[in-house]
């Protein structure tokens, strides 16, 4: 047997006569499984409570009797976001995104009741999943566990003698990493259940799933590595322990915080207030349909006649009403996605710059392959505002074109008694309407996003193991 393997043996016989350490390990393992098992039933939950919504909203909409179109363009509808199976694992961002949006025509909503607006601020620091176990608790344990790996051996005299018996710096080193190593994978082996109960899932991609597997990996063997180093540095245990506790609240709870707020401060986003009021005003400057002195729909007007070859409204084939209508909503729904648009640039900043502190922490690294690999990452929740946005401006359209060719103008105009049984169209126009369907990321796209982090994961794993050997050089001059 080699001078690691004798050393990484020995070092587990005592890690395992450690009472304390078997039961901190025993603890993060049944958390570890809790966890995911609360995960994957909270998931499985929130998807059967939103599929269940969206039918009653289908049904809701689809139950509308005879009406005018353009009531059922004010009359709307709600649909409901639907996650991805790794969102079990990792739920990102939707906590705090919101996962209902209401459609309705001129107007283009945010997405609401997001958990964190509806349950206890605690939901702020963390919720119970595996990526959260991994990413915060299982590197404090491997702290406690093997901060005292190398340091142990210089206090208590121990290198010496195994130096001069003709065991290297260097086996030592390696044995202790090896032996941490395997209680690292031991600790990230509860979380694979989750890929177990995921995988049979409709939906679920291997891609992803291998890439999230490998950056898990990566993480956890660099916090082996940084603890090994820093023992391997420290000339007492107590003051690794120290010295590992501040990096790892460093490194895994400040940096993280704070490096979205320091986002937020250099890319400040306007508030909802100020974005409604600017497009408010804007709306104004594009003109009023109900003037008809406007310039623009004068002018639009004007050429609706030309294209028809007619001299007066009550003279064209179709509701000219409507097609106002059509006209007005091409033009609100463009000025509403250009500022979507600029909204989604401010946040992609705020989010290059929070990913750019992975340079610095590897959680952020960690955190930022995880989302982007589940699919709930910023990217995630802008294909579902995205897709909902079209279908939303498809639907209006649909109503506005139907007021245009299934209602007639005079009847839209008409005042008397009948008028109004006259302006409805049948409730069959609202069953030929298609419901929302949410087009998920590929696997190539969901591995392509998670890439980078991945990236900075292997760097910081690699810079770290380097950083191992002029520490075994050190510990080599100790021979007596």
């Amino acid at each position: 047997m080699s001078a690691i393997s004798l050393v990484a043996r020995d070092e587990l016989r005592l890690m395992r006569r450690n009472r304390v350490a078997v039961i901190a390990f025993a603890l993060l393992v049944l958390l570890t499984l809790a966890a995911a098992l609360i995960s994957w039933s909270h998931q499985r939950s929130i998807a059967e409570t939103r599929a269940r919504f969206q039918e009653e909203a289908s049904e809701a909409f689809e139950a509308q009797p005879d009406r005018h179109p353009h009531r059922m363009v004010h009359y709307g509808n709600f649909i409901f976001r639907p996650l991805g199976p790794l969102a079990a694992f990792d739920p990102g961002v939707d906590a705090f995104t919101g996962n209902s949006m209401f459609l309705e025509g001129h107007r283009q909503n945010s997405a609401n009741f997001g958990d964190v607006r509806q349950s206890s601020l605690l939901v702020r620091f963390g919720q119970l999943t595996p990526a959260f176990v991994l990413q915060v608790i299982a590197p404090l344990l491997l702290i406690f566990l093997g901060y005292g790996a190398v340091a142990r051996e210089r206090e208590r005299g121990t290198l010496r003698q195994m130096l001069a018996q003709g065991v290297s710096a260097r086996a030592l080193v390696l044995g202790k990493l090896l032996a941490l190593s395997l209680i690292a994978a031991l600790v990230g082996l509860p979380a694979m259940i989750a890929f177990l109960l995921i995988a049979g899932q409709p939906g679920a991609l291997a891609g992803p799933m291998l890439v999230i597997a490998l950056g898990y990996g990566a993480y956890l063997a660099l916090w082996a590595v940084i603890v090994i180093l820093v023992s391997g540095l420290a000339q007492r245990g107590r003051d690794a322990l120290l010295a590992l506790l501040a990096l790892w609240a460093v490194l895994v709870i400040l940096l993280p915080r704070i490096a979205p707020d320091i986002a937020s401060h250099a890319h400040a986003l306007p508030t909802r207030l100020e974005t409604d009021i600017a497009i408010a005003h804007d709306l104004h400057t594009l003109g009023d349909s109900h003037n008809p002195d406007d310039p623009f729909f004068k002018a639009f007007k004007e050429k609706t006649l030309r294209q028809y070859g007619v001299t007066r409204i009550e003279d064209l084939p179709v509701n000219y009403k409507g097609l106002l209508a059509l006209e007005g909503e091409k033009l609100t729904s463009r000025l509403f996605n250009d500022y979507a648009n600029r909204s989604f640039a401010v946040q992609q900043a705020q989010s290059r710059l929070t990913d750019g502190f992975g340079i610095l922490s590897p959680a952020i690294s960690l955190r930022r392959l995880s989302m982007a690999a589940a699919g709930t990452d910023l990217e995630g929740h802008r294909r579902f505002l995205t897709q909902a946005e079209a279908y939303r401006y498809d639907i209006v359209q649909r109503l506005n074109k139907l007021q245009a060719d299934a209602v007639s103008y005079d009847n839209d105009t008409a005042s008397d008694a009948g008028a109004d049984q006259r302006k409805r169209i049948s409730a069959e126009h609202w069953h030929e309407i298609p419901s929302f369907r949410f087009k998920a990321a590929s696997a190539a796209e969901l591995v392509k996003a998670s890439v980078p982090g991945l990236g900075l994961l292997i760097g910081w794993l690699i810079i770290a193991a380097l950083a191992l050997l002029p520490v075994a050089r050190h510990l080599q001059k100790a021979r007596p």
